[in-house]
């Protein structure tokens, strides 16, 4: 990673919560246009998870927007995720939770903050495995490893795309 990324992972009971930052050297401008275009988060989105945009992604990002993927999270397992955006602050935040798929609870913050020389990405998602005790067991075996490698992912292909 580079020196200006940062991850953290907090346990917080039941519920975990991951954080992302990235210094990505772009305006405000471009960084929003890109992200809050939920046809993008497939290129950030490791191949292997088979992720697809089903509905929802032709309209310009709005509050009470419904978005539909298609997801493989597991070999040999497909599933719909639907989210909903419900709240958006243009060229600042956005926030996408989940109402049906993979997880028990996903609450996905996205802020963007101009700094200098361009802008700082920060991503906080609170989430909670499926399967109740049995997912709480596998959080640090599969589900924590998983979405570091995700953001991993999504922090190499952004740093392609703009560094």
């Amino acid at each position: 990673m580079n020196m200006r990324t940062s991850i953290k992972f907090n346990n917080q009971g039941k519920v975990y919560r991951l954080e992302v930052k990235q210094f990505l050297p772009i305006s405000l401008k471009e960084a929003w246009k890109f992200f809050s275009n939920p046809v993008n988060l497939k290129e950030l989105t490791p191949a292997n998870l088979r992720m697809n945009v089903l509905s929802g992604a032709d309209a310009k990002m709005y509050t009470g927007q419904i978005i539909q993927y298609s997801v493989s999270p597991l070999p040999m397992f497909n599933t719909v995720w639907v989210t909903e955006i419900t709240y958006v602050k243009e060229e600042s935040a956005f926030v996408d939770e989940q109402r049906y798929g993979p997880y028990s609870f996903w609450h996905h913050k996205h802020f963007f903050k101009e700094v200098e020389g361009g802008v700082e990405v920060r991503d906080v998602v609170d989430y909670v495995p499926p399967l109740g005790l049995l997912g709480r067991i596998v959080n640090p075996l599969i589900v924590k490893p998983r979405l570091l490698k995700i953001f991993k992912f999504r922090e190499e292909v952004l740093n392609k795309m703009f560094l």
